[in-house]
């Protein structure tokens, strides 16, 4: 229990002191009309082009719309206690640094989702993508799957910040690398196999694949391998974060670094 409100209080206060986007306008511009444009964008560009239709387009760009919190709240959730200069206060905390940091990845993946759906109601409400209801339930679960998988990916990045001066080069090539691999704009099978392979090590690029099919009317069983998949993924940079975590702090304090900008 007192492992559980670390993580549930630790996460919460610390989303509330480190988000950057502080007032409703830069929230609702960055994080909730950017994805809708962007979806907009390459519904008729694929449109034009004849590459996929409307609901390849509206699902993947509704799972992707996730990661840009995710992904940049993840590393601000490490990288801005170093830059804040308030690392070494939680560093020398008594309590779990693993189940802390860890905890502060849910927040963010909370708002991935919330994203994630906003522009999937919206991307079919402005294409006229008709969605089976029963199919709401599973594709609620793929995103909000696909929200924690990107969200452990971006505390991975965060944990390059104890170790790295500018980790938001790394978070922004990461981003691209995930509009680029993971099938969300461009089908898998059309990507040069290199390219596919990197995508299906990747977050959101299984989540997209399950929400497709449920969009589709598919069922769930025909989604479950791929959201299983996008579970081990989520888990997998979990624990490569919390790894990380253990060994660049340990480095860091070798080498009196921690608070260096």
């Amino acid at each position: 229990m007192r492992t559980a409100r670390l993580v549930a209080v630790g996460g919460v206060i610390a989303y509330r002191a480190l988000f950057n986007w502080t007032t409703p306008g830069m929230f609702i511009g960055t994080l909730l009309v950017g994805p809708l444009f962007q979806l907009l964008f390459f519904a008729y560009l694929g449109r034009q082009l004849q590459v996929a239709d409307d609901r390849f387009y509206i699902v993947g760009n509704a799972v992707l719309a996730a990661s840009l919190a995710c992904v940049f709240g993840g590393t601000m959730a490490v990288a801005n206690e170093r830059r804040f200069g308030t690392l070494g206060h939680v560093l020398l905390s008594p309590r779990s640094r693993t189940a802390l940091f860890l905890g502060r990845a849910l927040p963010y993946a909370g708002n991935g989702l919330l994203i994630a759906a906003f522009t999937l109601a919206g991307g079919a409400l402005l294409l006229g993508l008709r969605i089976p209801p029963g199919a709401l339930p599973g594709l609620a679960l793929a995103l909000a799957v696909g929200s924690l998988s990107c969200g452990s990916f971006g505390l991975t990045l965060g944990a390059l910040g104890l170790r790295f001066r500018d980790v938001w080069v790394v978070s922004n090539v990461s981003v691209a690398l995930l509009l680029l691999l993971t099938g969300v704009n461009v089908p898998a099978e059309r990507l040069p196999g290199w390219m596919a392979t990197i995508g299906e090590g990747l977050p959101i690029t299984h989540a997209a694949q399950a929400a497709r099919l449920l969009a589709a009317g598919q069922g769930f069983g025909a989604a479950a391998p791929a959201l299983g998949w996008e579970c081990v993924i989520g888990v997998g940079y979990a624990v490569a974060a919390a790894v990380l975590l253990k060994v660049f702090e340990a480095e860091s304090r070798a080498h009196a670094t921690l608070d260096t900008l």
